[in-house]
Protein backbone atom coordinates (compact mmCIF):
# COMPACT_ATOMS: atom_id res chain seq x y z
CA UNK A 1 0.00 0.00 0.00
CA UNK A 2 2.85 2.24 1.16
CA UNK A 3 5.03 1.49 -2.23
CA UNK A 4 1.43 2.09 -4.45
CA UNK A 5 1.08 5.77 -2.38
CA UNK A 6 4.48 6.87 -3.63
CA UNK A 7 4.32 5.91 -7.02
CA UNK A 8 0.79 7.66 -7.37
CA UNK A 9 1.75 10.86 -5.71
CA UNK A 10 3.53 11.82 -8.64
CA UNK A 11 0.80 11.65 -10.80
CA UNK A 12 -1.45 13.35 -8.03
CA UNK A 13 1.00 16.27 -7.98
CA UNK A 14 0.99 16.76 -11.30
CA UNK A 15 -2.60 16.70 -12.26
CA UNK A 16 -2.60 19.64 -9.54
CA UNK A 17 -0.35 21.53 -10.81
CA UNK A 18 -0.59 21.34 -14.65
CA UNK A 19 -3.13 23.18 -16.91
CA UNK A 20 -4.78 21.72 -20.15
CA UNK A 21 -2.53 23.27 -23.17
CA UNK A 22 -5.20 25.77 -24.39
CA UNK A 23 -5.49 27.26 -20.66
CA UNK A 24 -1.50 27.34 -20.80
CA UNK A 25 -1.40 28.75 -24.09
CA UNK A 26 -3.87 31.35 -23.01
CA UNK A 27 -2.12 32.61 -20.15
CA UNK A 28 1.63 32.75 -22.03
CA UNK A 29 -0.20 34.35 -24.80
CA UNK A 30 -1.50 36.95 -22.36
CA UNK A 31 1.88 37.13 -20.30
CA UNK A 32 3.54 38.00 -23.83
CA UNK A 33 1.02 40.53 -25.04
CA UNK A 34 1.13 42.07 -21.50
CA UNK A 35 5.08 42.49 -22.03
CA UNK A 36 4.77 44.06 -25.62
CA UNK A 37 2.46 46.42 -24.75
CA UNK A 38 3.64 47.84 -21.51
CA UNK A 39 7.25 47.06 -21.88
CA UNK A 40 8.97 46.59 -25.19
CA UNK A 41 6.59 48.94 -27.20
CA UNK A 42 7.21 51.73 -25.12
CA UNK A 43 10.76 51.18 -25.55
CA UNK A 44 10.78 50.75 -29.02
CA UNK A 45 8.46 54.24 -29.37
CA UNK A 46 11.38 55.77 -27.14
CA UNK A 47 14.52 54.78 -29.24
CA UNK A 48 12.30 55.60 -32.47
CA UNK A 49 11.86 59.05 -31.58
CA UNK A 50 15.43 59.36 -30.17
CA UNK A 51 16.93 58.66 -33.42
CA UNK A 52 14.10 59.97 -35.21
CA UNK A 53 16.15 63.03 -37.33
CA UNK A 54 19.21 60.88 -37.24
CA UNK A 55 22.36 60.37 -35.18
CA UNK A 56 24.19 63.30 -35.69
CA UNK A 57 21.32 65.43 -33.90
CA UNK A 58 21.12 62.53 -31.35
CA UNK A 59 24.61 63.17 -30.47
CA UNK A 60 23.96 67.22 -30.52
CA UNK A 61 20.90 66.59 -28.31
CA UNK A 62 23.40 64.89 -25.77
CA UNK A 63 25.96 67.24 -25.89
CA UNK A 64 24.16 70.19 -25.26
CA UNK A 65 25.45 72.15 -22.32
CA UNK A 66 22.27 71.25 -20.12
CA UNK A 67 22.17 68.25 -21.06
CA UNK A 68 25.91 67.31 -19.82
CA UNK A 69 25.24 68.96 -16.73
CA UNK A 70 22.40 66.68 -16.35
CA UNK A 71 23.96 63.60 -17.31
CA UNK A 72 27.06 64.34 -14.67
CA UNK A 73 24.71 65.31 -12.09
CA UNK A 74 22.83 62.25 -11.96
CA UNK A 75 25.89 59.96 -12.28
CA UNK A 76 27.35 62.28 -9.78
CA UNK A 77 24.00 62.18 -7.56
CA UNK A 78 23.62 57.72 -8.06
CA UNK A 79 27.17 57.41 -6.84
CA UNK A 80 26.76 59.21 -3.75
CA UNK A 81 23.41 57.88 -2.77
CA UNK A 82 24.60 54.10 -3.73
CA UNK A 83 28.21 54.32 -1.63
CA UNK A 84 25.81 56.04 1.28
CA UNK A 85 23.53 53.38 1.35
CA UNK A 86 26.33 50.57 1.31
CA UNK A 87 27.55 51.54 3.87
CA UNK A 88 24.42 52.29 6.19
CA UNK A 89 22.50 48.95 4.37
CA UNK A 90 25.96 46.80 5.29
CA UNK A 91 25.84 47.83 8.70
CA UNK A 92 22.07 47.97 9.81
CA UNK A 93 21.97 44.33 7.84
CA UNK A 94 24.25 42.82 10.17
CA UNK A 95 22.73 44.69 13.37
CA UNK A 96 19.66 43.35 12.54
CA UNK A 97 20.53 39.94 10.91
CA UNK A 98 23.03 39.12 14.06
CA UNK A 99 21.95 40.64 16.91
CA UNK A 100 18.61 40.80 18.99
CA UNK A 101 18.03 44.02 21.23
CA UNK A 102 15.52 46.21 22.15
CA UNK A 103 13.42 48.55 19.36
CA UNK A 104 15.06 46.24 16.76
CA UNK A 105 11.51 46.32 14.96
CA UNK A 106 11.65 49.77 15.03
CA UNK A 107 14.60 50.11 13.15
CA UNK A 108 13.39 47.57 10.49
CA UNK A 109 10.07 49.82 10.13
CA UNK A 110 12.21 52.44 9.82
CA UNK A 111 14.33 51.16 6.74
CA UNK A 112 11.07 50.28 5.19
CA UNK A 113 9.31 54.19 5.54
CA UNK A 114 10.47 55.25 1.99
CA UNK A 115 8.04 52.59 0.78
CA UNK A 116 5.48 53.88 2.52
CA UNK A 117 6.15 58.03 1.53
CA UNK A 118 5.69 59.37 -1.50
CA UNK A 119 8.54 60.69 -3.17
CA UNK A 120 7.20 64.11 -3.40
CA UNK A 121 6.17 64.67 0.12
CA UNK A 122 9.55 63.41 1.49
CA UNK A 123 11.00 66.29 -1.07
CA UNK A 124 8.80 68.73 0.74
CA UNK A 125 10.31 67.40 4.25
CA UNK A 126 13.83 68.22 3.15
CA UNK A 127 12.22 71.81 1.64
CA UNK A 128 10.68 72.32 5.48
CA UNK A 129 14.02 71.54 7.08
CA UNK A 130 16.45 73.24 5.21
CA UNK A 131 14.69 75.67 2.61
CA UNK A 132 14.66 79.37 3.18
CA UNK A 133 11.79 79.40 5.39
CA UNK A 134 12.32 76.13 6.62
CA UNK A 135 13.40 74.69 10.50
CA UNK A 136 17.14 75.31 9.56
CA UNK A 137 16.95 77.95 6.94
CA UNK A 138 18.20 80.76 9.01
CA UNK A 139 20.92 79.22 10.54
CA UNK A 140 22.20 77.66 6.86
CA UNK A 141 21.63 80.83 5.09
CA UNK A 142 23.85 82.60 7.88
CA UNK A 143 26.95 80.21 6.88
CA UNK A 144 26.23 80.61 3.52
CA UNK A 145 25.28 76.92 3.01
CA UNK A 146 22.60 75.94 0.23
CA UNK A 147 21.13 72.31 0.70
CA UNK A 148 17.99 72.93 -1.04
CA UNK A 149 17.55 73.92 -4.67
CA UNK A 150 21.33 72.75 -4.78
CA UNK A 151 23.31 69.41 -5.43
CA UNK A 152 23.35 68.47 -1.73
CA UNK A 153 19.70 68.43 -1.67
CA UNK A 154 19.30 66.25 -4.75
CA UNK A 155 21.74 63.86 -2.80
CA UNK A 156 19.75 64.06 0.47
CA UNK A 157 16.46 63.55 -1.44
CA UNK A 158 17.72 60.46 -3.66
CA UNK A 159 19.20 59.02 -0.47
CA UNK A 160 16.20 58.95 1.15
CA UNK A 161 14.57 57.27 -1.73
CA UNK A 162 17.03 54.79 -1.89
CA UNK A 163 16.79 53.95 1.39
CA UNK A 164 16.17 50.55 1.80
CA UNK A 165 17.32 49.01 -0.95
CA UNK A 166 20.61 47.38 -0.02
CA UNK A 167 19.77 46.58 3.89
CA UNK A 168 16.36 44.99 3.09
CA UNK A 169 18.05 43.01 0.46
CA UNK A 170 21.24 41.85 2.60
CA UNK A 171 18.51 41.04 5.89
CA UNK A 172 17.35 37.72 4.59
CA UNK A 173 20.35 37.08 2.96
CA UNK A 174 22.20 37.07 6.61
CA UNK A 175 19.31 35.47 8.50
CA UNK A 176 19.38 32.80 6.58
CA UNK A 177 23.57 32.13 6.30
CA UNK A 178 22.67 31.96 10.26
CA UNK A 179 25.60 33.01 13.02
CA UNK A 180 27.48 29.63 13.07
CA UNK A 181 30.35 30.69 10.52
CA UNK A 182 30.58 33.91 12.48
CA UNK A 183 31.41 32.30 15.83
CA UNK A 184 33.61 29.36 14.51
CA UNK A 185 35.74 32.47 13.48
CA UNK A 186 35.30 34.51 16.87
CA UNK A 187 36.17 31.54 18.48
CA UNK A 188 39.52 30.40 16.16
CA UNK A 189 40.56 34.18 17.25
CA UNK A 190 39.63 36.00 14.46
CA UNK A 191 38.61 39.58 15.74
CA UNK A 192 35.08 41.44 14.21
CA UNK A 193 36.62 43.37 11.30
CA UNK A 194 38.09 39.79 10.51
CA UNK A 195 34.82 37.83 10.87
CA UNK A 196 33.12 40.15 8.59
CA UNK A 197 35.30 40.63 5.59
CA UNK A 198 36.65 36.97 5.59
CA UNK A 199 33.32 34.91 6.69
CA UNK A 200 30.36 37.44 6.48
CA UNK A 201 31.37 39.82 3.19
CA UNK A 202 32.14 36.96 1.03
CA UNK A 203 28.60 34.57 1.75
CA UNK A 204 26.34 37.82 0.86
CA UNK A 205 28.65 39.60 -2.12
CA UNK A 206 25.73 38.42 -4.59
CA UNK A 207 23.31 39.98 -2.46
CA UNK A 208 24.89 43.08 -1.98
CA UNK A 209 25.46 43.37 -5.37
CA UNK A 210 21.91 42.91 -6.61
CA UNK A 211 20.60 45.58 -3.78
CA UNK A 212 23.90 47.82 -5.10
CA UNK A 213 22.35 47.21 -8.62
CA UNK A 214 18.75 47.94 -7.95
CA UNK A 215 19.59 50.87 -5.43
CA UNK A 216 21.51 52.56 -8.56
CA UNK A 217 18.44 52.21 -10.69
CA UNK A 218 16.17 53.67 -8.55
CA UNK A 219 18.94 56.90 -8.01
CA UNK A 220 19.46 57.57 -11.24
CA UNK A 221 15.64 57.05 -12.05
CA UNK A 222 14.27 59.25 -9.40
CA UNK A 223 12.04 61.95 -10.38
CA UNK A 224 9.25 63.37 -7.67
CA UNK A 225 11.54 64.22 -4.57
CA UNK A 226 14.15 65.27 -6.80
CA UNK A 227 11.84 67.91 -8.71
CA UNK A 228 10.96 69.50 -5.28
CA UNK A 229 14.11 69.60 -4.11
CA UNK A 230 15.90 71.05 -7.45
CA UNK A 231 14.49 74.62 -8.03
CA UNK A 232 15.04 73.79 -11.64
CA UNK A 233 18.23 75.67 -11.98
CA UNK A 234 19.01 74.93 -16.08
CA UNK A 235 22.61 73.36 -15.95
CA UNK A 236 23.15 72.95 -12.16
CA UNK A 237 20.44 71.21 -10.15
CA UNK A 238 18.60 69.14 -13.09
CA UNK A 239 19.10 65.54 -13.52
CA UNK A 240 18.27 63.46 -16.29
CA UNK A 241 14.68 62.93 -15.69
CA UNK A 242 14.25 67.03 -15.27
CA UNK A 243 16.10 67.40 -18.16
CA UNK A 244 13.61 64.64 -20.14
CA UNK A 245 10.33 66.99 -18.94
CA UNK A 246 12.14 70.19 -19.53
CA UNK A 247 12.71 69.59 -22.66
CA UNK A 248 9.48 67.83 -23.83
CA UNK A 249 7.38 70.85 -22.34
CA UNK A 250 9.51 73.07 -24.26
CA UNK A 251 8.35 71.35 -27.59
CA UNK A 252 11.99 69.86 -28.10
CA UNK A 253 10.24 66.19 -28.74
CA UNK A 254 13.52 64.36 -29.86
CA UNK A 255 16.09 66.10 -27.64
CA UNK A 256 13.72 64.42 -25.05
CA UNK A 257 13.27 60.95 -26.40
CA UNK A 258 17.51 61.56 -26.51
CA UNK A 259 17.91 62.17 -22.77
CA UNK A 260 14.99 59.51 -21.91
CA UNK A 261 16.72 56.85 -24.41
CA UNK A 262 19.89 57.01 -21.87
CA UNK A 263 17.73 56.08 -18.82
CA UNK A 264 16.63 53.44 -21.10
CA UNK A 265 20.06 52.28 -21.71
CA UNK A 266 21.21 52.38 -18.34
CA UNK A 267 17.21 50.51 -17.35
CA UNK A 268 18.46 47.59 -19.50
CA UNK A 269 22.29 47.17 -18.81
CA UNK A 270 20.66 47.48 -14.85
CA UNK A 271 18.14 44.67 -16.05
CA UNK A 272 21.36 42.26 -17.59
CA UNK A 273 23.33 42.97 -14.63
CA UNK A 274 19.95 41.60 -12.48
CA UNK A 275 19.45 38.93 -14.42
CA UNK A 276 23.31 37.36 -13.57
CA UNK A 277 23.40 38.51 -10.23
CA UNK A 278 20.06 36.74 -9.77
CA UNK A 279 21.80 33.87 -11.84
CA UNK A 280 24.64 33.48 -9.72
CA UNK A 281 22.46 34.09 -6.76
CA UNK A 282 20.33 30.55 -7.79
CA UNK A 283 23.45 28.85 -8.67
CA UNK A 284 25.24 29.46 -5.42
CA UNK A 285 21.45 27.89 -4.11
CA UNK A 286 21.57 24.95 -5.60
CA UNK A 287 25.14 24.36 -5.07
CA UNK A 288 25.10 24.92 -1.43
CA UNK A 289 21.93 21.88 -1.72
Amino acid sequence: MIEQALRAEPARRSEATDERPVVRGALIVVALLFVAVFLVLPLLVVFGQAFAKGVVFYARAIEEPDSLAAIRLTLVTAFAAVSLNLVFGVLAAWTIAKFRFFGRSVLVTVIDLPFAISPVVSGLVFVLLFGAQGWLGGWLSAHDIRIVFAPPGIVLATVFVTFPFVARELIPVMQALGNEEEEAAIVLGASGLQTFFRVTLPNVKWGLMYGIVICNARAMGEFGAVSVVSGHVRGLTDTIPLQVEILYNGYSFTAAFAMASLLAFLAIATLVVKSLVEWRLSRESKDGN
